[in-house]
């Protein structure tokens, strides 16, 4: 237990792939101009980093050295289209607003990274436990990041919440400014690189602190 807590506390703070490892900034950067989107594709992407965890590691003693990389790219291809092709058939909507990037999460490299650093060289359960407690760290990272420019970009949280649970559920967003005309920057991809620099600024002042 006491190793679960630790890798808990290494993918949510210590080793964060989003504000500390600074990985995978593509979908980072790009994603995250709303709550929902950011919060969407961050889970995505720790359920695939937990699969992809708990299936190579049984298996890496068996894959040999020379063919590790492409077995290993091989089987999260898998796990990701399956994801792809469910958010396709159940959430066409939200499917439509990711895009390209939910199968781009083969190529992020923090899915590659956890395999090979971790899950290649430990058991099963500890394997899966830091996949999902890494892809939960930089999901984190993502809804903070889509808070940060959505509030500042269009005054509203939640916006595309329609998207998952349909046309009945634009009345759960929330609007903090009335006649707010919004702030370009923070929507476009500078704003998204400000507000990141922000959230690794707050986790060193409370490391500081």
């Amino acid at each position: 237990m006491s190793d679960i807590k630790k890798i808990a506390l290494d993918g949510f703070w210590k080793q964060n792939p989003g504000v500390v490892q600074l990985l995978g900034l593509c979908p980072t950067l790009a994603v995250t101009t709303s709550v929902i989107n950011g919060l969407s594709l961050g889970i995505a992407t720790a359920i695939v980093m937990a699969l992809s965890n708990g299936s190579i590691s049984p298996i890496r003693k068996f894959v040999p050295t020379e063919i590790r990389v492409p077995v290993f790219i091989l089987i999260i291809a898998a796990l990701v289209t399956i994801i792809d092709f469910s958010i396709h058939a159940f959430i066409e909507p939200l499917y439509k607003a990711l895009g390209i990037f939910i199968p781009l999460i083969v190529t992020n490299c923090i899915v590659l990274a956890r395999v090979e650093s971790f899950a290649a060289k430990n058991d099963t359960v500890p394997s899966f436990f830091d996949g999902l407690s890494m892809g939960l760290g930089l999901a984190m990272v993502l809804t903070l990041l889509g808070a940060l420019r959505e509030l500042f970009g269009k005054g509203t949280l939640l916006s595309g919440i329609d998207l998952i649970f349909g046309s009945s559920a634009s009345n759960l967003v929330i609007h903090f400014f009335s006649g707010y005309q919004g702030f370009l920057l923070a929507i476009l991809p500078p704003g998204a690189f400000i507000s990141l620099a922000c959230l690794i600024a707050l986790k060193n002042h409370i490391e500081a602190r």
